[in-house]
Formats: structure tokens, sequence, C-alpha cells
């Protein structure tokens, strides 16, 4: 735990304490004054809300640069592109929880909005915990290098496989420990009846939302580790990239298909920054120019989008 903690304090109080404050202002400007009725989302008003999160994480990048320098802001900036892209996955899944349990559009935001609340937690000790394994353990950097290529690899050549919830052993042993009502009931979580405490759908998805996003983070947090061994970089770039997560769902849940391509240009990127160590190790570097690293990343993420919208612009369903 000392190690843990000294980690985190790399950086002065007064600094995590400004973004922790920050991030719960717009958490709270959101759901206490935006969406403090429960409504659908129109997309409209998603992609607005994206484009607002999406700005406000990037222009974060000045602060870096003030504070840390061009180096650091390169690394932030390639960081939360890596995060922001690899997300579009975690999109999918969602829509595949809530089409599954039937939440109606109304909800989903406050399913969405308690889930990054735990993944501000969890992502944050996973961090942690993978700064002091690197800290104490150098050689752990090429471990999480090896694993990012044979992830890009598989990405490549594995086909996708349909989601089976009716035999998913996590749902049957939530609802085999859990009193768990068949319907739902308004936005609660759990429900009362006749003095007896029952959790509803709603709750199921949240919970196999924060367990999805732990098994993306298998990939992305290995992924930024090679990119900054810094964890106040991390952190920021992780939580500002999926904060507009919830905002992006609404605009994207529709048409995530029109990206089916670009799962070939994230594993791309993958095998990219996976061979980074590899490749510095090799020609005697301590590492490659960050500004370097986020150009290749642009490239092959906007190309991966294009690609994708040029490809399925006559499709009007889901590709197989």
């Amino acid at each position: 735990m000392e190690i843990l903690f000294e980690i985190w304090m790399g950086k002065p109080l007064w600094v995590w304490g400004t973004f922790i404050a920050l991030i719960l202002a717009l958490m709270s400007f959101d759901l206490g004054i935006l969406h403090k009725k429960q409504k659908e989302i129109k997309i409209s008003e998603s992609l607005w809300l994206s484009l607002f999160y999406i700005t406000f994480g990037v222009s974060y990048s000045l602060w870096i640069w003030f504070y840390m320098g061009p180096q650091a802001t390169n690394e932030y900036l390639t960081g939360y592109l890596v995060e922001k892209t690899l997300s579009l996955d975690n999109i999918f899944v969602m829509s595949l929880i809530f089409n599954y349990f039937g939440i109606p559009y109304k909800y989903q935001h406050r399913v969405l909005f308690w889930g990054i609340l735990g993944v501000i937690f969890l992502r944050g000790m996973m961090i942690a915990l993978g700064s002091a394994l690197i800290t104490r353990f150098d050689w752990i950097a090429f471990v999480f290098a090896a694993f990012l290529i044979l992830t890009g690899i598989k990405m490549l050549f594995m086909q996708d496989k349909e989601m089976d919830f009716e035999s998913n052993p996590i749902i049957g042993w939530l609802r085999s420990h859990l009193r768990v009502i068949p319907q739902l009931e308004g936005h609660h979580f759990f429900v009362k009846k006749q003095g007896i405490l029952y959790a509803t759908p709603l709750l199921l998805a949240l919970i196999l939302i924060e367990l999805a996003d732990l098994v993306f983070a298998v990939d992305s947090i290995p992924a930024i580790f090679t990119i900054t061994r810094d964890p106040f970089i991390i952190y920021t770039s992780n939580i500002f990239a999926i904060l507009g997560l919830r905002a992006l769902y609404f605009a994207m849940a529709a048409i995530i298909h029109r990206f089916y391509y670009l799962k070939y240009s994230l594993a791309l990127v993958l095998i990219f920054i996976g061979s980074k160590p590899f490749v510095a190790w090799w020609m005697g570097e301590e590492k490659i120019a960050p500004a370097l690293s986020l150009g290749v990343t642009f490239v092959l993420v906007l190309g991966g989008i294009l690609f994708s919208l040029l490809k399925t612009q006559e499709s009007s369903k889901p590709l197989p």
C-alpha cells in the first residue's frame, strides 16, 4: 500500500485535488442540471454533449503543456486518442446489455452515470497497481507490450463471436445470489416489496457494464503504459476519454455498425504501440518520440474511420 500511495503522490496534492474536483463538477453539471429529469436523450443532444466532452478533454492538454511540457502533452493526447478509440467497442457491448435487459433509453443515462463512478475508482486502482509493478520490475513493461502485440494480432485474424447472455455464468450467478425481480421499477436499482429488498434488471445491467469496462481496461491500460509511465497522465487521459463515453453512446449505438472495419485499425494501433518498447530497445533509445507515436496513432485511427464509413455507406444494416 505504501508504494501505491507514493506513486499517486508523484504530483502535488493540489494537482490531484483540482483534477478530481473538475471531474466531480462536470458530472454534477451533467446529472444535476442537464439530466435532472429522466428523459430519452436525442441524437442531436448526444452529439453536442460529446463535442463538449471531447473539447474539454483535448483542451486539458493545454494545462498539461503548461505544467509538464510538450512531451507530456503528446503522451496525454496519444493516451486520450487510444482510450477514446478503444472505447468504441465498449459502446457496442453496452448496447447489447441494454437490449438484453430491455432498458429504455430514458433510464440508460442513469446507469451509465453511476457506472462512470465505479470506473473512476477501479481504473485508478488498476493504474496504481500497474505503476507499482513497473516501478519494482522494469521488465513488466515488455510483458505489457508483448500482450498488446498478441492482442492486436488476435483482433486482426479472429472473427467476432456473438454474445450469449442467456448462458452467461455471471448473469446466472447474480440471479442465484440476489433477489431479482423480472421487471423494471422505474429508474430504481433496488425496490422494497413486503419488507423485502429486491434488485431490478437495472442493477444487473450496471454490474455487467462495470465488468465489461474491466475487460476493456485489460487492453487499454497496458497500451497507455507503453506510451508513458506517469500515473497522472495515464489516469487523466483515461478518465477524460471515458467521461464523454456516456454522451457518445446515445449517438453511436444506432450506427456502430458503420465503424465495423475500425477494429482492424485498432489492431494495428495495438501492434504499433506494443512494438515501441522493443524497437526503442533495439535502437538503443529510451523511448520512441511521443510526437511520432501521436502522429502514427492518429493516422491509423483516422484511416480506419474513413475506410469504415466508405465501405458501409450503402448499408443500413449491421454487418455480420
